[in-house]
């Protein structure tokens, strides 16, 4: 074994365990090079014992002595067995690679006294320092609250970052962990799996290439720690399979002697660093281990229930059937004494319909009224046919394309500036600007423009809030059409309508006009009937100060043509419009 230097040494997995933020002391930073490498040789002694030979090994190794740690009662997943001799007959599912191997660390203290690019906080929806990982507010300071604060919280599985302020790190990377319940289990390790995936992508697209994470909620969300500890190291596997070259360090942190113990009997079947390693996790390994992401795959359910024919059923025996215990109903069934058809109820299994048979249903309910909306198409506003969703359906579509908007950069589609936050109106509603020249004349992707749209949207939805649109020298034509306009409002789901307080139109046009009346009775009602026009910027000053807008140049210009400048003084310094003084 390689001597370590003394740095090296004070870093080491354990070693830094022995002073937290806020209790004697703060540890001093310390740098990725000081941190244990996974494939470092002194990393490769593993405690299988509570034998005296072992202590002094972990000892050396700078773990804490076997006899320390509640978990030796697993098995060293590296030791016993004959598994290395039976294990040839089957292909690994993580073999080998020392170069990803190179890039996994193991550190034994907290992530905020590590100088890396980013560190992540484990936290809840509200981003509150309450709920965060114990510590780290106090060593960032207030600058790191104050910041969160105005990010509008975030969703569980999602991740956001901020500014790490007095830490050592660059960045802090928030995300929030799944409730774990026994029967959601699956759903739990995918929302986990997704917080892990969450942090590395932002990571990424944010041009940072080192990351300290911790174990992100597990007892705060009643999440068993074993199973949390395999989501983690197996989404980090797949993750790095794809993007290690983008990535120069991911650190796993413990600040437990549980933790680290469970960390080190488990990296070895994720991250195997020789061949007898990899052929004996083979059998090791869970026979669930996700996709190529690290997720866990759920078939679409393929049972169908069709309704009885009239008269199967005898409801006394149903009664008969619902009396007895469950251990002897079940016996029964398996005996084939009792038909479970014959204890359904027709009445209630009609409630039940077939899924390719509602499919089917909603795919004519689409095509009648792609029909009836011929006449629509004709007049240029667009395919306006799409079947009405319902709340739950609406929900979800709005969660999927959050979830992708959230996880891709969309840096480009901010740059335009056809969408962006102002300040307050004159109720304190927040106010979001759209600028109908900047669309037409530099948005080619909708797809993208549609995202940008939910993840800008997001936090203004919550509560009321208003829209300004600049229609200044836009075209007549209504761009994009109404039948895109109706799928966004789906997108965007109830609570952008329930919530939005006033739609401001400046210098509306006839065909946008139209256009709205069009929305009104296609696409909704009681949100287009919110619009209020302004034909002049000092008009819609009274709704919204103007010092709660950033408003393009061009509008000043296209404003001062239109109205010709009649009763108006505008700065050109500051660009503030005054009211010409009377004669």
């Amino acid at each position: 074994m390689q001597p370590r230097s003394p740095a090296a040494a004070a870093a080491s997995s354990d070693a830094g365990a022995s002073m937290v933020p806020g209790v004697g002391g703060v540890e001093p930073a310390v740098t990725l090079d000081q941190v244990p490498r996974w494939s470092d040789p002194d990393q490769r002694i593993f405690p299988s014992s509570t034998s005296a030979s072992d202590d002094a090994s972990a000892e050396g190794a700078g773990s804490e002595p076997p006899a320390a740690s509640g978990f030796l009662s697993f098995s060293d997943p590296l030791t016993g067995d004959d598994g290395a001799t039976r294990a040839g007959a089957a292909a690994s599912r993580f073999p080998v690679d020392q170069e990803i191997n190179s890039r996994i660390y193991l550190w034994r203290g907290q992530p905020w006294n590590l100088e890396v690019d980013a560190v992540v906080n484990s936290t809840n929806e509200s981003l509150d320092e309450a709920h965060s990982s114990p510590g780290l507010h106090a060593a960032a300071g207030s600058g790191l609250a104050e910041e969160c604060a105005t990010l509008g919280g975030c969703r569980t599985g999602m991740a956001k970052m901020t500014n790490a302020y007095d830490l050592p790190a660059r960045k802090v990377i928030h995300t929030v962990g799944p409730k774990y319940a026994v029967k959601y289990h699956t759903a739990a390790e995918n929302a986990l799996s997704h917080c892990y995936r969450s942090c590395l992508e932002l990571l990424i697209e944010n041009g940072l290439e080192s990351i300290a994470m911790g174990c992100i909620y597990t007892e705060a969300k009643n999440y068993p720690r074993e199973p949390a500890a395999h989501v983690a190291i197996r989404t980090v596997r797949r993750f790095l399979e794809k993007q290690k070259g983008k990535i120069a360090g991911v650190v796993f942190c413990t600040t437990s002697s549980s933790d680290t113990e469970i960390y080190k009997r488990l990296l070895p079947l994720y991250f195997p660093r020789d061949k007898q390693e990899e052929e004996i996790a083979i059998l090791k390994l869970p026979a669930d281990v996700g996709d190529e992401n690290g997720e866990t795959v759920i078939d679409e359910r393929k049972i169908r229930i069709r309704p009885l024919p009239a008269g199967v059923v005898d409801r006394s025996a149903a009664a008969t059937l619902v009396d007895l215990p469950l251990s002897d109903s079940g016996s029964a069934l398996k005996r084939g004494s009792l038909k479970l058809d014959s204890y359904l109820d027709p009445s209630f299994m009609s409630i039940i319909k077939d899924p390719d048979l509602r499919r089917k249903e909603q795919w004519e309910k689409s095509a009648q009224s792609q029909k009836g909306f011929n006449y629509a198409r004709l007049l240029g506003y667009g395919d306006l046919g799409c079947p009405s969703l319902s709340a739950a359906e609406e929900y979800s579509l709005h969660s999927r394309y959050l979830a992708k908007a959230n996880s891709l950069s969309l840096s480009e589609i901010a740059e335009m500036k056809i969408i962006y936050r102002g300040g307050v109106d004159i109720e304190g509603h927040p106010v979001m600007v759209v600028v109908g020249a900047h669309f037409l004349l530099r948005c080619l992707d909708l797809e993208r423009f549609v995202l940008h749209v939910v993840k800008e949207f997001e936090p203004l939805i919550q509560k009321p809030y208003t829209i300004v649109y600049f229609h200044s020298a836009a075209s007549l034509q209504p761009q994009p059409d109404l039948g895109f306009m109706k799928r966004l409002q789906q997108i965007l789901g109830r609570k952008h309508q329930r919530n939005l307080h006033a739609i401001y139109v400046l210098h509306p046009t006839l065909g946008l006009r139209t256009a709205v009346l069009a929305m009104q009775m296609f696409v909704d009602g009681e949100a287009w009937k919110k619009v209020t026009y302004v034909d002049r910027l000092v008009q819609l000053f009274r709704y919204v100060p103007r010092e709660q807008l950033t408003i393009p140049d061009f509008v000043f210009q296209h404003d001062l043509e239109v109205n010709g400048g009649r009763g108006l003084i505008v700065d050109p310094r500051t660009k503030h419009i005054y009211q010409r003084a009377s004669s």
